[in-house]
């Protein structure tokens, strides 16, 4: 009876279990499978499978049972969070082309625009125009000081009256109000480079009283760097707020190897309690205004401004020797480091040196009529351009510091537009390739960290950067052995190649290596 009783039991739980097994799996709306998971936390790697519903991630682990309504094999991909490029200039160029194409390809999925103290003063109708336009990458802003000071000041090269100090700390407090993850500052451009460091600590405590970031173009990267970067230090401080040091870096040849006197301020720094971090992009060469090889003076109150002062021959002169001045502190004959990105008045000078654009004009091939190409060029409302002037031993030397995020300080690019510095669509790509697999600098579980929950940590993402449940499904799947980046300097808009798929908000953005024109991006509001 007992041995009757023992094979019903067994014939019912045989008969519960094959029901379970055969009852259907968990369904979601993307299964990627078989993936080499990056977290993002720095730590090592696993194999495993992400489930995807509702735009946030849903289960992680062996997820046999899974179906969904897409299902990716990510074997012989690395699976990581998309990556967020703390520091772009993306304001105007978004309507342009809202899809994004150069950030996506790179497997940038979040950038941070607002930098260098250039922003829309209403930070408000920003994000509104970021939720109505529908990018294809998230979107968060800082405030910026430059365009806060224009706002009430113009360009005037002047302190503050207690009033206009008083209305720029109104706006200051209005746009982290609307959502503005911190301030910037970009000390080296007008009218920012008028200001004193207590005006900037007076609106940076504003911007403390939401929690946000002090983020810093600062003063100098060249021979003052290191007064700059205690500049910088002291905001933070005297704010009482998180410091942001952008593009890290060493400019001119003068300066090269001073990476080992910079990077102990921000160690020291960081001990004495400081949240400081840092950020750079992986190239020898910057990308900034013509307007920084002049004196900033020369600058104030506008274009017609600029243009009445270098007609007068006196000032020109002074213009000249200043220009020359500085290129001998850098050992050079001739203007050979500053090559044209985009100048306006006439598209030919795109990808030329001064010196070439010099020759080019049929002028004498001396400093002095370079430095006088300048000036013309300044005359015509000037131009972007791409400096070559930094050392890779600091590029390597800041890139092991591990509070250092990788950056791109680009636009979205128009494709074919101009002739931009190659950052603009191969950051992440050349680090991964580069830095990572060809020479080791860092290793991968590093250099992710570094570009997912870094950053998202820094600026108060909460559901970023990180492979987690209930997070914001921002997924990029990579294969390591071909990741790379492809622009050049001479011929840059050429897309990174690598990152088979991208995923915003669980939209799938890049699949199979094209981008499907999804536009799943969301203004992020602090």
């Amino acid at each position: 009876m007992r041995y009757k009783l023992s094979l019903a039991l067994a014939f019912f739980l045989f008969i519960a279990l094959s029901a379970k097994a055969q009852m259907p799996g968990q369904t979601a709306d993307i299964l990627i499978k078989n993936a080499k998971i990056l977290d993002g936390t720095g730590n090592s790697w696993f194999y495993g499978d992400i489930a995807i519903g509702g735009g946030k991630i849903i289960q992680i682990g062996k997820l046999s049972s899974w179906n969904a309504k897409k299902i990716i094999d990510a074997t012989g991909l690395v699976a990581a969070p998309g990556f967020i490029d703390v520091h772009t200039h993306i304001e105007g160029d978004e309507v342009k082309n809202p899809e994004a194409t150069n950030f996506i390809y790179d497997g940038v999925t979040t950038v941070i625009t607002g930098n260098c103290g250039s922003s829309d003063a209403n930070i408000g109708r920003y994000l509104r125009k970021i939720d109505s336009l529908q990018t294809s990458v998230n979107v968060a802003v800082l405030v910026g000081h430059n365009d806060v000071r224009k706002a009430v000041m113009g360009r005037a090269s002047r302190n503050p009256t207690e009033a206009e100090m008083q209305a720029m700390e109104k706006i200051v407090d209005k746009a982290m109000r609307d959502g503005a993850v911190g301030m910037s500052t970009g000390l080296i451009y007008i009218p920012g480079t008028y200001s004193t460091t207590e005006e900037i600590v007076r609106l940076a405590k504003v911007a403390a009283k939401y929690n946000g970031v002090y983020a810093s173009h600062m003063r100098d990267e060249g021979d003052s760097v290191v007064e700059a970067i205690n500049e910088a230090l002291y905001i933070g401080t005297a704010a009482n707020m998180p410091v942001q040091i952008s593009h890290f870096k060493l400019s001119g040849q003068q300066n090269w190897g001073r990476s080992s006197e910079t990077l102990p301020l921000i160690i020291n720094a960081r001990k004495k309690g400081l949240d400081v971090t840092i950020d750079q992009y992986p190239y020898t060469a910057s990308s900034t205004s013509l307007s920084t090889l002049i004196p900033d003076w020369v600058l104030a109150d506008g274009q017609d401004s600029i243009v009445a002062r270098l007609a007068r021959p006196a000032i020109r002169k002074e213009v000249t020797q200043y220009m020359l001045a500085r290129l001998a502190k850098r050992k050079l004959q001739h203007f050979s480091y500053p090559v044209v990105a985009s100048y306006k008045s006439d598209s030919s000078f795109n990808g030329k040196s001064i010196e070439e654009v010099n020759l080019s004009l049929g002028k004498k091939h001396t400093a002095t009529q370079e430095a006088e190409t300048i000036i013309q060029m300044m005359e015509k409302g000037g131009a972007s351009m791409v400096f070559h002037g930094m050392s890779e031993l600091d590029i390597k030397a800041i890139m092991r510091y591990p509070f250092n995020m990788f950056a791109s300080d680009a636009s979205i690019r128009v494709y074919k537009e101009g002739n931009p510095h190659p950052r603009g669509y191969g950051t992440n790509a050349r680090v991964l390739k580069k830095y990572v697999r060809e020479e080791n600098v860092i290793g991968l579980e590093e250099a992710v960290r570094r570009m997912t929950s870094l950053p998202a940590q820094k600026f108060g993402f909460a559901d970023r950067g990180l492979l987690r449940q209930n997070f914001a499904a921002d997924i990029v799947l990579f294969n390591e052995a071909e990741v790379g980046d492809r622009a050049e300097y001479k011929n840059p808009h050429q897309y990174a190649v690598g990152f088979n798929y991208v995923i915003v908000n669980g939209v799938v953005t890049i699949d199979a290596g094209v981008h499907t024109g999804a536009r799943a991006g969301v203004a992020i509001r602090k």
